[in-house]
């Protein structure tokens, strides 16, 4: 009874079913699966995991398809996280670090954080030599940095896709 309870409060609370995160949690895992592969291992009928589907389409709680591409394969040899702090969070350094980073296809994600700094980004880039490219000719340059720490990746342990989803 208590579980029961503790699960209506979690549909309340967030307004997802058991269902729906079940829904969510395949299509992480497998973002191509069909409709009827996914409304077989939901225990759903087609029609009614179709309807779920577009339902959390349209709360915009999925809002798109992705492939997971192993960078090395297309040379892509240096993964790296890199902080930056700047001197001051001025609305001319954020653009211009926004504006810099919009335009790089080597920055695949950017992060305003809290703490001792004040972006966290995920690049990657073919080699050291194009990695240092794009530090100095194209980030370091930015008025307003005040650091930039480097952490380079060795191995991936551990990448899921979607998020945590109970």
């Amino acid at each position: 009874m208590a579980k029961k309870k503790e699960e209506a409060r979690n549909i309340i609370a967030n307004g997802f079913d058991r269902l729906d995160n079940r829904i969510l949690d395949a299509l992480a895992r497998d973002a191509r699966i069909s409709n009827v592969a996914l409304a077989e291992q939901i225990g759903l009928s087609p029609a009614a995991c179709l309807r779920r589907v577009k339902q959390l389409e349209e709360r915009g709680v999925l809002s798109g398809y992705t492939t997971m591409i192993h960078r090395k394969t297309l040379g892509l040899n240096v993964e790296a996280f890199v902080q930056i702090s700047l001197e001051r969070q001025t609305a001319d350094n954020v653009d211009r670090l926004h504006a810099a980073i919009s335009g790089l296809p080597e920055v695949r994600a950017c992060y305003l954080m809290t703490g001792s700094v004040d972006y966290l980004l995920h690049i990657v880039t073919t080699d050291l030599d194009a990695y240092a490219e794009l530090m100095s000719h194209k980030l370091l340059v930015l008025p307003g940095i005040k650091d930039v720490r480097s952490s380079f990746v060795l191995k991936c342990e551990k990448r899921e896709a979607g998020v945590y989803v109970v």
